[in-house]
């Protein structure tokens, strides 16, 4: 007999997209119709992996449970499992509160939800995965939890302490992945900084990178959230020595104003953070840094701001997100202070910092122009090839539209001459 179709939906971030993708392969070894975040309501049974940082997210997660919750009862689905970051962090009380969910599982409760379903959980398997990026690329999360305490982030209390994933075993589901025709390989965790320290007793990520770099098929590698506290200095030079590692580095400084830090716990101040972005750029000439700035922390003030308006001026960032602070239960910053910064002033900094950011990234694009770059092609639309240089990473950079006169297919590699810009994407010919 056809065993039952089974849609598993994904909310929230490219490390929750992982763990679906390894629950996706772990259904259909067992026989079982898999389908990802499918709109339809033609599946049997569906899996919502829920995402629980911050409001927003987390008012994502339940309206899609209370969309399925609908569908069930109308009889469209039969079963509902929810899993993930919000069912980790709330499960009590969802429990109470949406029982029509059949059952609710946590982050890492894959062999316990794997069981419920009737499935054979294969530990052996587990590197390998259902890839529902498009097959050119995919994240490789190489830890799993968090050491820092920042004051704003919950994200500790859902996932637990640091653990780094052995160098065995990445590099297994690396190889695995090119096997299945990735060329771009994006390192992911919540703080690649910290990893190695839990296995070997020191950072080992600039080895990580060298072992991922011998592998054929693999022609980019990309690098997301390292801290700027305790920064891994050795990974520096591999910039400059493996071509595979793109110039691209994605580091969230949350704020610069040493008042602000210091109320988030990020145990660094802004005289270290300027020494360290200036040997950052010193020891990788051209590289593209994408950061994150949070505002309206509390004990923000007006000063701060005008001081974080000035740093990102001053530093001309290649990308930057802008994101209000959210004030949530179980972190230090909900138990010790209040939250002071009004909804309506948090709104208007961060539109004020991302306008600041919008001119940067023009005139950044603007320079481009004229210049020859490598670039991956990611798909086609009605007038255009869209594709991204090493700069840019998917999903949350830039993109650049090339006109169709040459024939191009995703996935390849191509040498674009900028012919246009815009304040975030750039236009190009194939040369």
């Amino acid at each position: 007999m056809k065993k039952q179709k089974i849609n598993v939906v994904t909310l929230g971030c490219s490390k929750n997209l992982v763990d679906s993708e390894v629950l996706l392969n772990q259904l259909a070894m067992d026989g079982f119709d898999v389908v990802h975040d499918s709109n339809d309501t033609d599946s049997d049974i569906v899996v919502i992996n829920t995402c629980g940082f911050i409001h927003d997210a987390k008012e994502e997660s339940v309206n899609t449970i209370l969309q399925f919750v609908d569908a069930k009862g109308r009889g469209d689905i039969d079963k509902l499992y929810v899993m993930g970051c919000l069912s980790e962090r709330y499960k009590t009380d969802l429990e109470k509160e949406v029982p029509e969910v059949d059952k609710f599982f946590g982050k890492f409760d894959l062999k316990a939800l794997v069981g419920e379903l009737k499935a054979t959980y294969r530990p052996e398997f587990i590197y390998e995965r259902r890839i529902t990026t498009p097959s050119h690329f995919a994240y490789l999360k190489i830890s799993e939890g968090c050491n820092r305490v920042c004051a704003f982030c919950a994200i500790p209390g859902m996932t637990g302490k640091h653990q780094s994933k052995s160098m065995e075993n990445l590099v297994k589901e690396a190889k695995y992945l090119a096997k299945k025709g990735v060329r771009e390989i994006l390192l992911i965790a919540q703080d690649l900084s910290y990893y190695g320290i839990d296995l070997y007793g020191k950072s080992r990520l600039a080895e990580l990178i060298q072992q991922i770099a011998e592998i054929d098929g693999i022609v980019w590698i990309r690098l997301h959230y390292l801290y700027p506290t305790k920064f891994p200095m050795d990974i520096l030079p591999l910039f400059m020595s493996v071509p595979k590692l793109c110039k691209y580095i994605d580091i969230p400084l949350q704020h610069s104003a040493n008042n602000v830090l210091k109320h988030m716990l990020r145990h660094v101040t802004t005289e270290e953070t300027e020494v360290l972005l200036q040997k950052i750029k010193e020891a990788v000439p051209g590289i593209a840094i994408r950061t994150t700035m949070l505002v309206g922390h509390p004990g923000e003030t007006d000063d701060d701001f005008e001081q974080l308006k000035s740093f990102v001026s001053k530093h001309k960032f290649d990308r930057l997100g802008a994101f209000t602070y959210s004030h949530e239960e179980g972190t230090y910053g909900y138990q010790k202070y209040e939250d002071d910064v009004p909804e309506e002033v948090k709104q208007a900094r961060q539109e004020e910092l991302m306008g600041i950011q919008q001119i940067i990234s023009s005139q950044l694009n603007a320079a481009k122009v004229g210049q020859t770059l490598q670039v991956i092609i990611d798909r086609e639309d009605d007038e255009f090839y869209v594709g991204r240089t090493e700069f840019d990473s998917p999903e949350v950079d830039g993109e650049v539209l090339i006109n169709k006169e040459t024939p191009l297919k995703k996935g390849q590699f191509c040498q674009v001459e900028i012919t246009g810009s815009e304040e975030f994407d750039l236009y190009g010919k194939v040369v």
